[in-house]
């Protein structure tokens, strides 16, 4: 049977450059090799594309998060038009075939790969690609411009502020003024980071200026919402190769002693978390959850894939935001959620594939 030439995409020039890095471990241990010939591509710190090494292990999580390193090679893209070709070329000058590229699985996390950058520049050479376009993926990454298209859509959403640096910068208690006024307690969050970088939960007022500093650290766009009290669930959407949308089964965020899903929490094993999956609910609860997971989808134009972010309170759903690139180890929710709902790991990364090519 003839193979798919597959380029996984991975690294980047964001903060969560090592949680990209352990995603590509876990596609590139467990992809199909009978059905996909696998190009792994990353994308050192600098934005420098290199041809890494086809070794899992070189991307699994242990004591120091991975990497990618430039090596000295550089991915070499096709010129676009009819060209497909993939090169690569080496340290010593010469440049070598990769062979034609029929799809780009691009397991881009943040800034400049999760936010359409990456998906336009496929688009310009007529590269087919895997996940969300670049409308769905750029609404996404920005969490105020997210919370307007769901608004417009009738999708509740938790109450907050938009503040900017320029203002903190030149008028300090203006902010702080704008932050107060969503209420005690409350998450400050920059509008365009993931994994819980630069986020912080704020109980008492004299805690607001560190906080907003931390999340204007990461982007001069900061949101300030009121914390909600409910159970955090998580529903994955996925667009089928047959073009319909579907939802999984939900999976639960269990805090016990931690305050909040932070960093240390989702990646490093930290203590106090528990992920349920699937989630202890009644069919009324799961049949809303999975319909409001893909109308939110629908209202940032989706494609290819979204994690859905719930809270699930006594008056009824919020959703807290989309991720376009959801974690996608073995261990993440959005895999656990298809595993659970009947889909082995492989077949979910097979499908992802096999949608991008049939959408050409």
């Amino acid at each position: 049977m003839e193979t798919t030439a597959v380029a996984v995409l991975f690294g980047g020039r964001s903060s969560e450059h090592s949680i990209s890095s352990v995603t590509a471990g876990g596609v590139l241990r467990a992809i199909d090799r009978d059905r996909f010939r696998v190009i792994p591509i990353g994308i050192t710190r600098d934005g420098a594309f290199v041809l890494e090494e086809d070794d899992p292990d070189r991307f699994a999580l242990g004591d120091d998060l991975p990497e990618v390193v430039d090596n000295g090679t550089r991915v070499l893209w096709p010129e676009g038009g009819v060209d497909r070709v993939l090169r690569v070329r080496h340290v010593d000058g010469q440049v070598e075939s990769l062979g034609t590229i029929d799809v780009v699985l691009p397991i881009l996390h943040g800034l400049h790969g999760e936010d359409g950058t990456v998906q336009g520049f496929l688009d310009t050479l007529g590269i087919p690609y895997a996940g969300a376009g670049i409308i769905d993926s750029a609404l996404c990454m920005d969490k105020h411009f997210m919370k307007i298209a769901l608004q417009a859509a009738g999708v509740p959403v938790a109450p907050g502020v938009t503040v900017r640096e320029r203002t903190w910068r030149t008028a300090p208690e203006s902010v702080l003024e704008q932050a107060r006024s969503v209420g005690l307690p409350a998450f400050v969050k920059p509008a365009r980071a993931g994994s819980s970088v630069g986020v912080s939960k704020v109980t008492e007022q004299t805690q607001l200026p560190d906080a907003l500093a931390l999340a204007f650290a990461e982007d001069d766009k900061v949101l300030v919402e009121q914390a909600i009290d409910g159970r955090e669930i998580e529903v994955a959407i996925l667009e089928g190769s047959d073009g319909v949308v579907r939802a999984s089964l939900p999976g639960e965020i269990v805090l016990t002693t931690r305050d909040f899903y932070d960093f240390e929490g989702k990646y490093l094993g930290g203590d106090g978390v528990e992920i349920v999956c699937p989630a202890d609910l009644t069919l009324g609860e799961l049949n809303d959850l999975r319909a409001l997971g893909v109308q939110a989808f629908e209202a940032v134009d989706g494609r290819g894939l979204a994690r859905v972010d719930f809270f699930l309170t006594p008056e009824g759903l919020i959703v807290n935001e989309l991720n376009t690139m959801p974690g996608f180890t073995p261990i993440s929710m959005f895999p656990k959620c298809w595993i659970a709902s009947g889909m082995t790991y492989p077949e979910l990364i097979s499908e992802l594939i096999d949608t991008a090519v049939a959408r050409g």
